[in-house]
């Protein structure tokens, strides 16, 4: 089985991957963020770092795919492909920080790349607001993340939105986590955990 969580930068998405990696007993995946070579560079100068920062997450999470795919383990994955590509992706290329050229290279690879893979069996959508993405960057204190403008997080929380209601064909599971404190109120990581079961056991 594999279970994808999605959701923006600070919506929870390592905390909840790891919860139920414990819970279900699934091997975690995580996204590769604090050694990704480019993300530093990418933070202090878009343009000109875009492309090689996307080639570098759409190189690691086809990786991750083809091991889940030729192993039987159950997976629970943090960030999928899909919403790098049609999130991240799109929305650099929208903000003009790939050129057409770099773009079409870009989806090219990432087409001939999913032909080989199968859609997640579950994609859990951590959906959050703006202000709710921003305390929680704040919290963790990454220094790239705090030159964030708020702009950007909001361009990509309506690309996911996007993204999860018109271009993403698998199955998913919406989660609106703004209220929700999971990984320090039992009831509140009960009540997602809940939701899952019956997605995927049709347990109530």
């Amino acid at each position: 089985m594999h279970i994808a969580i999605a959701g923006n930068i600070g919506s929870g998405k390592t905390t909840l991957t790891t919860m139920l990696a414990k819970r279900y007993g699934w091997k975690p995946r995580f996204e590769s963020v604090d050694y990704n070579p480019y993300l530093d560079d990418y933070y202090k100068d878009i343009k000109r770092w875009s492309f090689a920062m996307e080639i570098f997450f759409l190189k690691e999470r086809f990786k991750d795919l083809l091991e889940i795919n030729e192993n039987d383990e159950d997976v629970v994955q943090d960030r999928s492909i899909y919403e790098g590509v049609y999130v991240f992706t799109a929305n650099n290329y929208a903000m003009g920080n790939l050129d057409e050229r770099d773009y079409e290279t870009y989806m090219e690879l990432f087409e001939d790349m999913t032909d080989v893979v199968k859609y997640p069996d579950l994609m859990i959508y951590l959906r959050s607001s703006v202000s709710h993405l921003v305390a929680n960057i704040e919290k963790r204190g990454r220094d790239y993340e705090q030159k964030m403008p708020l702009d950007y997080l909001e361009n990509i929380n309506k690309r996911y939105e996007d993204f999860i209601q018109n271009q993403y064909k698998g199955r998913v599971l919406i989660i609106d986590v703004d209220k929700l404190d999971y990984q320090h109120e039992p009831k509140d990581f009960g009540f997602i955990t809940d939701k899952i079961d019956r997605e995927l056991f049709g347990l109530f």
